[in-house]
């Protein structure tokens, strides 16, 4: 009887792994759509992905079943000391590190205010889909420890081929998705984002950053 019973419950297990796996096709989709519009020459079909994309995250998000709370848009200054205060250090060290680039690789770029406010909304919103999208599916089949590399993985591909933006891209969500595994806030995530993306384009060369591009627009970039 108890063999029996045993039985019944790694059978349960499998299935219910096996179902989980579900959880993960809106991710698939979803970065390919980024992809897609990371590669896409600029023109209406570029227009077109990225919209597929922003409409689809918001879709899935929607009709996902998870709370706000765990979507991490809830109390948005609990925690929020320690995560700021994490990511300044992150930006002084990014700041420091950049007074030794400019005599090898050229100089930085300014960044005018418009283009910090721009920056900072769409900062926010690449938290939401590495966080409250990528990473609380990955989070529901392989657990929370391994999606912060997995998800911080495929942040870092979306960032090929820059050869600043893809490793720093890779260290930057291993801190974010390790904060929101812990803390599940994604104001102040958002904002550290923010931070040191405007850090890194003030503080490394362009010569290398192309103005922060990625994909086919890395590529194209003139001077």
């Amino acid at each position: 009887m108890a063999t029996d019973s045993t039985h019944l419950s790694a059978s349960s297990l499998t299935i219910s792994t096996r179902f989980s796996y579900l959880e993960l096709w809106p991710v698939c989709l979803i970065f390919g759509l980024i992809l897609l519009a990371v590669w896409m020459p600029p023109g209406p079909f570029l227009a077109v992905s990225a919209l597929l994309m922003i409409g689809g995250v918001l879709i899935f998000s929607l009709r996902s079943g998870y709370t706000a709370g765990e979507l991490g848009l809830t109390k948005p200054f609990r925690n929020a000391g320690v995560i700021v205060a994490a990511g300044i250090v992150l930006a002084g060290l990014i700041a420091v590190c950049g007074h030794l680039w400019p005599q090898v690789a050229g100089a930085a770029i300014p960044v005018p205010l418009h283009r910090a406010w721009q920056y900072a909304i769409w900062a926010m919103i690449q938290e939401f889909i590495l966080q409250s999208f990528f990473f609380l599916r990955f989070e529901a089949v392989f657990g929370g420890k391994k999606s912060v590399w997995i998800a911080s993985g495929l942040f870092a591909v979306a960032h090929i081929p820059n050869p600043l933006l893809t490793p720093l891209s890779f260290l930057g969500a291993l801190f974010f998705c390790e904060m929101f595994r812990r803390y599940r806030n994604l104001y102040p995530i958002g904002a550290i984002h923010a931070l040191l993306g405007l850090t890194i384009a003030a503080s490394l060369p362009d010569s290398l950053l192309h103005h922060m591009r990625v994909g086919i627009g890395y590529l194209m970039y003139h001077h």
